[in-house]
């Protein structure tokens, strides 16, 4: 039995999602608040007694201009992804809700592993459209992320033992230089936000504008933290890390140029890990990475710190899945972002 839930009954859908091991923050209904100018739908899929047994956050991108709307679940939906019975259930009511929006498509990027051939067919099965391999900057969720996936039951002491006797040593030695991270309120948002804009230059990667940042401190108050390593009074690195459903996120990052000699990363993921075993999290996940160092230089540099942690492996998601609604207008929507692409990269040429 497939539901459409009304916002008084939200509670009962996020106990379900945060307690799933495939739940993610991104489909949590407070992400929901964080991604401004979407409207947004939970859908939920029941049992003969009731019980939730598969669901979805569904974002709603309206395109006003050409009366239609893109729908996406961003690491959804949340369910198990062998009943094939629960995952037709979630798309027929996504279907209803397309057909308030006169939505064209539907976008996917479950918590899938890329080598779940199973699970891929019956999402293909059911008419999903599914293009495997896809490098950095072609999905909206990175496919590859770096992960310590073994946690639970762990004392920190057990962790450090596996992580590696450099980064053990790096960690120690950035306390020792007098080093501080900290857990700090969101008044000290622009402390990170100078150093997070400074990473994003010479990485090479687009930036949040602060409002968005503080919407997720906001949107998750007891979940998420905002650290940041302080030495001799100035911010060198930070991070903003959501705790959810069993997993820690460090979502979002920065380091200075300023003081590298002192580490200041390794003692904050010493601090994040450490909140992750604390939490009783199975999975301490470092986020996106890339793995080919064609496609960024500055950002495999970045895989490369993150593999030193020895304890970590590199998952890879399977990528997105579309279920395409309303064929011809997805072939116009399709053609009018290329347009656009190839307008804007005309215009960046003749200012070279």
């Amino acid at each position: 039995m497939v539901e459409i839930l009304t916002e008084d009954r939200y509670a009962e859908y996020e106990t379900f999602v945060s307690s799933h091991k495939h739940g993610s923050f991104t489909q949590s209904v407070n992400w929901a608040k964080v991604k401004k100018g979407w409207d947004h739908a939970v859908i939920v899929s029941r049992d003969q007694d009731g019980i939730i047994k598969g669901g979805t956050l569904v974002l709603v991108r309206k395109i006003a201009s050409l009366h239609t709307a893109l729908l996406y679940s961003p690491r959804g939906p949340v369910c198990d992804y062998n009943d094939a019975e629960t995952l037709k259930d979630l798309l027929n009511g996504v279907k209803q809700l397309a057909a308030r929006y006169h939505a064209y498509l539907y976008k996917i990027d479950p918590f899938l592993l890329e080598t779940d051939e199973e699970g891929i067919r019956r999402l293909t099965d059911l008419g999903f459209t599914f293009t495997p391999g896809k490098g950095h900057g072609e999905t909206i969720q990175t496919r590859h992320n770096y992960m310590i996936c073994n946690l639970k039951g762990k004392t920190m002491e057990q962790v450090l033992s596996e992580v590696g006797r450099r980064v053990r040593y790096d960690m120690n030695y950035s306390a020792r230089q007098g080093v501080e991270c900290k857990i700090c309120p969101i008044e000290k948002l622009p402390d990170f936000y100078k150093i997070y804009e400074r990473t994003g230059r010479r990485d090479g990667f687009s930036i949040r504008p602060i409002s968005y940042l503080q919407g997720i401190l906001q949107a998750f108050p007891q979940n998420s933290r905002l650290y940041i390593c302080y030495y001799e009074g100035e911010p060198l690195s930070g991070a903003i890390t959501i705790q959810y459903a069993g997993k820690t996120a460090h979502v979002y990052g920065a380091s200075s140029e300023e003081h590298r000699e002192v580490r200041p990363n390794y003692l904050m993921q010493k601090t994040m890990i450490g909140w992750a075993v604390e939490g009783g999290c199975d999975i301490y996940d470092f986020q996106g990475v890339v793995i080919d160092p064609n496609e960024s230089p500055s950002l495999y540099g970045v895989y490369e710190y993150k593999k030193q942690f020895k304890n970590g492996e590199l998952v890879t998601f399977a990528g997105e899945f579309d279920y395409i609604l309303r064929p011809m207008v997805n072939r116009l929507v399709n053609w009018a972002q290329q347009a656009v692409t190839a307008l804007r990269r005309l215009k960046t040429s003749k200012h070279q």
